[in-house]
């Protein structure tokens, strides 16, 4: 709707045409690349269990990576991974994904168990680890359970 008005309303004003039609296509295509016009459609619900054990309810976005729903839910420290790239990841970076969840998961790249190794003190991969980072929400994740580790103490300032 509104963007038929939008539409009506640069016909009538010829000397904005330019503008309006340039976002006019800028709004057809973000509604393009999103799959929906409204936000609750892309909404991930998650479970995060942290290092105590206590279990705390993740709202991600589909398209969005797992790292920033935790940050946004405070489980994460914002601080701990500066870029949403593999090159800046910490150890504070790493997740552990139920079993269960394996086959909805794209696999892991060889940066990713490169990293992952690196930041393990025995240099041996869990099979359960993932990089938030690397972790991309989509609706098939909904009401996956992730357990986010305590911070490992060669990794903290």
């Amino acid at each position: 709707m509104a963007l038929s008005n939008l539409q009506r309303l640069s016909s009538q004003i010829p000397r904005l045409s330019f503008f309006s039609k340039s976002l006019i296509s800028r709004t057809t295509a973000t509604t393009a690349t999103t799959g929906s016009a409204r936000v609750s459609d892309r909404i991930v619900r998650l479970s995060a269990i942290d290092y105590n054990g206590k279990k705390h309810d993740v709202i991600g976005l589909s398209g969005q990576t797992l790292l920033k729903a935790l940050i946004n839910t405070g489980l994460v420290d914002p601080d701990s991974h500066r870029l949403e790239d593999i090159d800046a990841c910490s150890a504070h970076c790493e997740v552990n994904i139920a079993e269960e969840w394996f086959e909805k998961l794209t696999p892991r790249s060889y940066d990713e168990e490169y990293v992952l190794k690196r930041n393990s003190r025995a240099r041996v991969l869990n099979k359960h680890s993932r990089l938030g980072c690397q972790v991309v929400l989509n609706h098939d994740l909904q009401g996956m359970v992730v357990a986010v580790p305590e911070p490992k103490p060669w990794d903290t300032n």
